[in-house]
Formats: structure tokens, C-alpha cells, sequence
């Protein structure tokens, strides 16, 4: 093993029911859904991102968001998420706890780092985001859910191009004053290479209390994603997302692809000496299950070597 790193664990968040799926062609049934967080969960994910509570004309696959969230199992030591972009959003969260029911343990809040993007994806500019994402994180928290936020395209935009490393700083020390529980950075359109992995979390360690866990979002569009992924792991980061099988893309970047595989982020945890508390044969099982729902071979390169 090997064990030159800054930590002993990691936290992987399993977000494939929701960012994993929101690009899918075909619509996943709702029962379906419900067993791949099962068998998530048994392969000992604790922490999944399970809905996004968006209007189903903008995401056809979270249409169902309430039902999924009805059927979760009421698993201790488990946190659900929810995807929230507006007021309306955090509402419908907090409605899934009403009447004693389990619902949703967690908001996830989106800032997007570009104008443009900011536009496509959520009708914001960027000051507007980081208003609207902290007027969400306070509203959230007063009601007794944790909120997290994300800053998107982080590394690297579809309409601008290259996003300065500042404007992330910037925008990361704005919404830090609504106490999020937790600061992402994604790479939305997987652009970043380990270089300004390195560099961006650098800046941010520098101001971020370490009582507010820095996470790690990566796609692999160009194949840096699990480069990537161990930058941050150096750089300090512990929680970082990744998604059955390499599922995922955004609905409003063109030609985005797949999140980093969870199969091969438990792969370079365990060969790399970091508890990770996932079981690598139960999520490669996942992955062929799902890959049998879809009717495709899902990109997981680790899942793929173990046929």
C-alpha cells in the first residue's frame, strides 16, 4: 500500500441516483431507482445524493423525486440528499419530512461560475447565485436541515471558456458567511487537470474554516476525473463524489459526460492505503445490475477489467 497522502480515510458520496441519472435518454422507474440506492447502501455508501427537486420539464428523470424520497429506507448512519436550486426547491425538501416521515437529511445548494452557465442552468448570473444559494443555506438550516453548496463549473466552462482561479475564491469566501456545512468545487464539464486540483483547494484551505469539510465533485469527459480525484485527496480534500458505473452528465453543458466512477474511486482508496468504507465486489455487482437496466455496458474501467 501506499500511504504518502495528507489522510487515513475518505468519505465517497454516491451521487449516481441523481447526478448519475439526470442525463439518461430513458426514464429509470422509480422502483428502480430505490434498488440501486439499496444496493448502494448495502455496498456501504453513507451518504447519497438521491433526487433533484427541479421542475420536470427542465430534468424529465427527477419527475419523481417526492416518490423516491418516500421509498428510501430508513437506514441509521445514512444521509439523503437533495438537490435544491431555488426557495421552492428547499420547500419540497422539507415537505418530504412532514408528518413524521424520514425525507431528505441534506440540501445541496448550486452556484454556477459563469454568467452564461449560470443563465442556462438556473436563470442566475453569478452575484445572483451566491444571493440566492445563501438566502437558501440560512432558510434551510433555521428549518433543520444540513446545506451544503456547490460551486459549479468550477474548472472550466462550455460558453466562457477558463474560469479564474479568483472568481472561485471569491465566490467560495461570499457563501462562506451562510455557514454551508460543506464547500464543493465541481468540474461540471470535466476540464481540470491535478495541477489546478491542486491550486484551487490550495487558495480555499488557506480561508475555509476546518469545520467546513471541502468535497470534491469530478467528471472524466477527458479522462482526468480520478487524476483529479487524487490531487484533491493530496491537496487534503476527504469527501468526494463519485457515481455508479461512471453514470452522469449535465442536462445543460453540451457534450458532458459521466461522473468519476464510485468503483474506481473505492479501487484507488484501497490500493492506496485510505479507508473508504465501501465494498468494491458490491458496487461492481451494482454496476452489472445496472448496467442490465439501462440495456448498456456502463464506463467503469474498473468494473469493466472485472468481467
Amino acid at each position: 500500500m501506499y500511504t504518502n497522502i495528507a489522510m487515513s480515510s475518505i468519505q465517497i458520496v454516491e451521487v449516481g441516483p441523481r447526478d448519475g441519472l439526470q442525463n439518461e435518454p430513458d426514464i429509470v422507474s422509480t422502483a428502480d431507482k430505490l434498488e440501486m440506492i439499496g444496493r448502494m447502501i448495502d455496498a456501504g455508501a453513507r451518504r447519497l445524493e438521491v433526487a433533484s427537486f427541479v421542475h420536470p420539464q427542465r430534468v424529465p428523470q427527477m419527475a419523481d423525486a417526492e416518490a423516491v424520497i418516500a421509498g428510501l429506507p430508513d437506514r441509521k448512519g445514512v444521509s439523503y440528499i437533495g438537490l435544491t436550486l431555488n426557495k421552492r426547491g428547499v420547500l419540497r425538501a422539507l415537505a418530504t419530512r412532514e408528518g413524521g416521515r424520514r425525507g431528505v437529511d441534506e440540501i445541496g445548494c448550486v452556484i454556477v461560475a459563469t454568467d452564461t452557465f449560470g443563465q442556462k442552468n438556473q436563470g442566475q448570473t453569478v452575484a445572483e447565485g451566491i444571493a440566492e444559494a445563501s438566502e437558501l443555506i440560512r432558510f434551510a438550516k433555521e428549518n433543520g436541515l444540513i446545506a451544503q453548496v456547490t460551486i459549479s463549473a468550477a474548472f472550466g466552462c462550455p460558453f466562457e471558456g477558463d474560469v479564474p482561479a479568483q472568481r472561485i475564491v471569491d465566490i467560495a469566501r461570499a457563501v462562506l458567511e451562510a455557514g454551508p456545512s460543506e464547500i464543493a468545487l465541481a468540474d461540471t464539464i470535466g476540464v481540470g487537470v491535478p495541477a489546478q486540483v491542486t491550486d484551487l483547494y490550495g487558495r480555499l484551505s488557506e480561508f475555509v474554516p476546518a469545520d467546513i469539510p471541502l468535497r470534491a465533485h469530478f467528471h472524466n469527459t477527458r479522462g482526468t476525473g480520478i487524476a483529479n480525484a487524487w490531487a484533491a485527496i493530496q491537496a487534503g480534500v476527504s469527501v468526494l463524489d463519485a457515481s455508479l458505473g461512471g453514470l452522469g452528465g449535465c442536462p445543460f453543458a453540451p457534450k458532458a459526460t459521466g461522473n468519476i466512477a464510485t468503483e474506481e474511486l473505492i479501487y484507488l482508496a484501497e490500493r492506496s492505503g485510505l479507508d473508504h468504507g465501501m465494498n468494491l465486489d458490491a458496487a461492481i455487482a451494482a454496476n452489472r445490475w445496472m448496467a442490465g437496466i439501462l440495456g448498456r455496458e456502463l464506463p467503469s474501467l474498473v468494473a469493466r477489467a472485472a468481467a
